[in-house]
C-alpha cells in the first residue's frame, strides 16, 4: 500500500513538473484545443477571406499559439495579385519595426554578459555622441539652425525606450536629416554604406529634445545596432544569427534575402478607400525592393528584417517562455521581466512602453480586448504581434499594405477575432 502511494506521489510530481515546462516547439493539434471555441475561430477565416475577395486587402497570414499549441495558422489572398500567385503560410514579409525587439534582445544579451550597463552613456562606446546638442531654432529660408548643449548624455536606456531625442524625423528634423544625408524614414539605404557610416553622421545632428524627457520614436534602435557591432566586434547581421536566429530556429529571417528565397517575398501594396489595390512605389520604390536590392552593406536594426510569420512566432514564444525556446536560453527570466515593465511613465499617455514593446498598462486596458500587461508591436507595412503572458497566448498578423487608407485597423480587427474565441 505504501509502495503504491509512493509511486503515485512520484507520478504526480512528474506530471506537475511536466506541466510547468515551457513549450520548446510548436505543436499543431488536429483540432482546436478545449481552450478555444472552434466555431468562433472560423470567424477569422470568413472575415479575412471576405476582405481579400472584395479587394480591400491583398493578402494576410495569421499565427495564434496558446500554451505552445498552434490554434490558427492560415494564409489568405495573393502573394502577387497581378500574376495571381497565391499567398502561402511560409511567405516572406517585410517586418519593418518588428526588427526593433530583436535588436533590443541582442543588446540585452550584452547586458547579461556584463559588457554594458543600461545607464552607460552611449559616448563610452560611440565617441561621436559626446557633447550632444538640442535643436533650438530652425531657419526655413536656408535650413540653418541653432542648438544648445543637452542637459545630459544619451544612455543605452534612453535608446531602448526611444527617449533619446532621435526621431525618424518630420518637419524641421527631416530637413536636417536630408541635408546631412540621413536616409528616408524608416531608415533604408541601397548605397554602399554601413550602419556605422550613417550612425556617425546621425550623431552630428541635433537632438529633438533633451534625453529622457520625451518619447520620440525613431532611429534610436539603429544606434543600438551599431553599438552591438562596436561592443561585440561582429557585424550585427552575424551577431543576430549567432545569438538569436540560429538558437531559436529562425532560419528564414534576413536583412537581405538569398536569391533562392526572393520569390517568396510578398508584393507590397497600397490602398485608398475608393481605389483598387496598387503596387506601392513610394520612396523611389525602395520600400518594395530593399530586402533584395542595392549594395546590401547596410543593416537597418530598426526596420530592416524580413521573414515568415512562424519565424517571428518563435521569437515571441521565447519572450512568453521567459527567455528560452527550442532548447536554448537567449535571456534570463528577470531580464525579460524588466523588458516588460513600463519604462516611460506617462510620456505616451495611457499606453506604456518597456524596453521593446507597448505595455498595455491599466490606464490603457479599457481600449483593447487584449489582457492588461500584454505586449504589442508591429511594423510600418502592417505586420503586428501581441504577446499575452497572463493568457500564455501570442497572436501574429502579417500583411504588407502601406499606406492603408481603408479606414480599418486590421491588427485590432484580428485581436478582437482571436480573443472572442478564447474560452
Amino acid at each position: 500500500m505504501k509502495k503504491n502511494i509512493f509511486l503515485n506521489l512520484i507520478l504526480l510530481i512528474s506530471i506537475v513538473g511536466f506541466a510547468q515546462q515551457k513549450p520548446q516547439k510548436f505543436i499543431y493539434p488536429l483540432k482546436a484545443p478545449a481552450t478555444f471555441d472552434a466555431t468562433r475561430l472560423v470567424r477569422i477565416d470568413s472575415v479575412f477571406q471576405r476582405l481579400v475577395d472584395n479587394g480591400t486587402i491583398p493578402h494576410a497570414v495569421t499565427f495564434v499559439a496558446h500554451r505552445g499549441k498552434v490554434i490558427h495558422h492560415k494564409a489568405y489572398g495573393w502573394r502577387n495579385i497581378e500574376s495571381k500567385t497565391m499567398c502561402l503560410k511560409d511567405d516572406i514579409f517585410r517586418m519593418a519595426s518588428q526588427t526593433k525587439a530583436i535588436t533590443a534582445v541582442a543588446v540585452l544579451t550584452l547586458f547579461e554578459e556584463g559588457k554594458i550597463l543600461l545607464d552607460d552613456p552611449v559616448k563610452k562606446y560611440i565617441p561621436e555622441f559626446a557633447n550632444p546638442q538640442v535643436l533650438e531654432s530652425f531657419n526655413e529660408a536656408d535650413s540653418t539652425f541653432t542648438t544648445r548643449a543637452a542637459k545630459r548624455d544619451i544612455t543605452i536606456r534612453h535608446l531602448l525606450t526611444h527617449t533619446a531625442g532621435i526621431p525618424y524625423g518630420g518637419g524641421n528634423m527631416r530637413k536636417i536629416y536630408d541635408k546631412s544625408g540621413i536616409p528616408v524614414s524608416p531608415f533604408y539605404s541601397l548605397e554602399n554604406k554601413t550602419l556605422g557610416d550613417y550612425i556617425k553622421t546621425l550623431a552630428k545632428c541635433p537632438l529633438e529634445h533633451d534625453p529622457g524627457e520625451k518619447f520620440s520614436y525613431g532611429m534610436s534602435t539603429d544606434v543600438l545596432g551599431y553599438l552591438i557591432e562596436v561592443v561585440s566586434g561582429k557585424s550585427v547581421d552575424q551577431y543576430f544569427r549567432e545569438k538569436i536566429f540560429e538558437p531559436l530556429g529562425m532560419n528564414e529571417t534576413y536583412f537581405y534575402l538569398p536569391e533562392n528565397k526572393q520569390y517568396r517575398l510578398v508584393t507590397l501594396y497600397e490602398k485608398s478607400a475608393a481605389k483598387p489595390l496598387i503596387r506601392n512605389v513610394r520612396a523611389n520604390n525602395i520600400y518594395q525592393t530593399f530586402p533584395y536590392s542595392g549594395a546590401k552593406t547596410f543593416f537597418s536594426t530598426g526596420a530592416g528584417l524580413s521573414g515568415p510569420v512562424e519565424d517571428y512566432a518563435k521569437f515571441c514564444q521565447m519572450i512568453l517562455n521567459g527567455g528560452e525556446f527550442n532548447g536554448h536560453r537567449i535571456l534570463g527570466r528577470k531580464t525579460v521581466e524588466m523588458m516588460r515593465k513600463n519604462a516611460v511613465g506617462n510620456m505616451r499617455g495611457e499606453i506604456g512602453f518597456g524596453l521593446a514593446f507597448d505595455d498595455f498598462r491599466p490606464e490603457y486596458s479599457y481600449r483593447s480586448i487584449a489582457t492588461e500587461g500584454a505586449l504589442r508591436w508591429g511594423g510600418m507595412f502592417g505586420t503586428d504581434y501581441v504577446i499575452d503572458p497572463k493568457e500564455d497566448l501570442m497572436l501574429l498578423f502579417y500583411i504588407n499594405l502601406e499606406p492603408n487608407n481603408t479606414g480599418t485597423d486590421f491588427k485590432v480587427l484580428f485581436h478582437n477575432l482571436v480573443y472572442q474565441a478564447l474560452k
